[in-house]
């Protein structure tokens, strides 16, 4: 064989496979704009098939995508501002939050599930690769050579099905944002429920203190008067009775203040964080919450709603690439040949695609219908469930707030002037030793239940103002 027939037998086929490249180019580019449809069980719905815009916020129901670079830096790696411990004495709010933002190991997974979907949607809308190879044929006729040559082939997708693997992507995309707008409540939810766990039990642990310093004067008072035979001996033992008891509620305080700081170090990322002082006010209660207010904004903004309602969408753009499955595909492969025998160089061109006969994807499209049924349902349910878990917390809030505001304005400042009149009577002799006791009782568990319900309207007030969503060490909560 010459080279001036290699020449002419090889130009064709190097042809082919720049042409065969240049046609995916401009329908991989294609993939970045335009419109397919779907069909739901009543309507017919236009589809966006574009990868979704990136955002931090729930979109409401029906908002318009923008297009987003799929290039972009991944999602959460410029979101929070370096962390700034503040100047004042103690830990803030401010500061928990911003270390369980940056530390939670939650976010971090929530923003590698978004980056992993971002690369199956790229994957998504790439066309198959050419395939190339050789061909012989009538090799050892006569003893000759035969016809050699090189082939070329090309299958061409067709009916938009890259495109609308690529918006069925974009729709779990959407999902997974809003997996991580949940993330992010989630962590901030915890910071905030362990911050105030950490405050009451600071303040369990101060008032303890002070609960034992009035126990030490009332057995101190009691042996002087016990000395001055004035009360008998009882009286004395009574109130050492109630002096250890102020110190084992003093060691059970401590214990609970070191349990509160391993939960908050667990929510902050597990850092090294020593207990120290907390900066806020234990009496300083919550803002009122009105029920109808709090139902409409949970139905508004809740990252779980959006995210059911993203999973709708994808159960449409999945039944929209379902229905055209059954398109067939071509498949094209040219080549070119030289005849040892005749000195000729031969060309083929072969076009083929399967013919949808028995096969036309009805099972795949029964279950893609079944699938946006179930999605449709799934959301009702989300709305629902939500409906119910508010109304548990918003009970819990209401009856938390009326006995801390009673405690508060009432029962906390009867108590303590009973104690301190109580006192001022035992120490000259005027009331009895079991009067004492009554009031110190009196104090100590009207300090305790106040402290009891101020935390469990702190821990409700948290969990409607972080849209029902907490747990985010839990597995599966996404």
């Amino acid at each position: 064989m010459d080279i001036l027939n290699k020449t002419v037998w090889a130009a064709p086929l190097l042809l082919a496979i720049g042409c065969a490249t240049s046609a995916h180019k401009v329908a991989s580019t294609a993939s970045s704009s335009g419109k397919v449809f779907s069909e739901d069980e009543n309507s017919v719905t236009q589809v966006d098939y574009r990868e979704p815009a990136s955002t931090e916020l729930v979109q409401p129901r029906g908002a318009v995508r923008k297009e987003r670079n799929i290039d972009a830096p991944p999602l959460g790696e410029e979101l929070l501002p370096p962390l700034r411990l503040p100047d004042t004495v103690g830990l803030t709010l401010a500061a928990i939050e911003q270390m369980a933002f940056a530390n939670n190991p939650a976010i971090a997974q929530s923003e590698a599930r978004i980056r992993a979907l971002r690369g199956k949607w790229v994957q998504a809308g790439l066309p198959p690769n050419p395939t190339a190879g050789y061909t012989g044929g009538e090799i050892g006729n006569d003893g000759g050579a035969g016809q050699n040559g090189l082939y070329v082939g090309q299958n061409f997708i067709t009916a938009h099905k890259l495109q609308r693997d690529r918006a069925v992507v974009a729709a779990e995309i959407d999902k997974a944002e809003q997996d991580l707008v949940s993330s992010r409540r989630r962590v901030q939810t915890d910071a905030q429920r362990a911050y105030y766990e950490a405050l009451l039990a600071q303040k369990r642990v101060e008032l303890a203190e002070e609960l034992g310093r009035i126990a030490d004067e009332a057995v101190s008072s009691s042996q002087s008067l016990v000395d001055a035979e004035e009360i008998p001996l009882a009286g004395l033992l009574q109130t050492e009775v109630q002096q250890q008891n102020t110190r084992v509620l003093l060691r059970t305080s401590e214990n609970g203040r070191y349990r509160a700081w391993r939960n908050l170090t667990a929510v902050i990322g597990g850092a090294d964080l020593p207990i120290q002082p907390l900066v806020g006010d234990v009496g300083q209660l919550p803002v009122s919450l009105e029920w109808t207010e709090q139902l409409s904004r949970l139905k508004q903004q809740s990252p779980e709603i959006a995210a059911a309602f993203a999973n709708v969408d994808r159960a449409r753009r999945a039944l929209d690439r379902a229905s055209v499955e059954a398109v067939p595909n071509v498949s094209t492969q040219f080549s070119v040949q030289y005849d040892d025998g005749t000195g000729d160089t031969i060309a083929g061109v072969q076009v083929g695609m399967p013919i949808p006969l028995w096969n036309r994807n009805q099972g795949g499209i029964r279950q893609a219908q079944a699938e946006v049924t179930e999605a449709l349902r799934n959301a009702a349910r989300v709305e629902l469930d939500l409906n119910q878990r508010l109304a548990d917390v918003f009970q819990q809030y209401a009856d938390a707030q009326v006995t801390a505001e009673t405690y508060s304005s009432d029962i906390l400042p009867r108590s303590q002037r009973t104690l301190d009149l109580v006192q001022k009577g035992y120490q000259q002799g005027e009331v009895g030793y079991l009067d004492l006791l009554t009031a110190q009782q009196t104090f100590s568990q009207a300090n305790l239940a106040y402290l009891d319900a101020v935390g469990d309207l702190w821990q409700s007030y948290v969990r409607i103002e972080g849209l029902l969503l907490e747990g985010s060490l839990s597995k599966g909560t996404d």
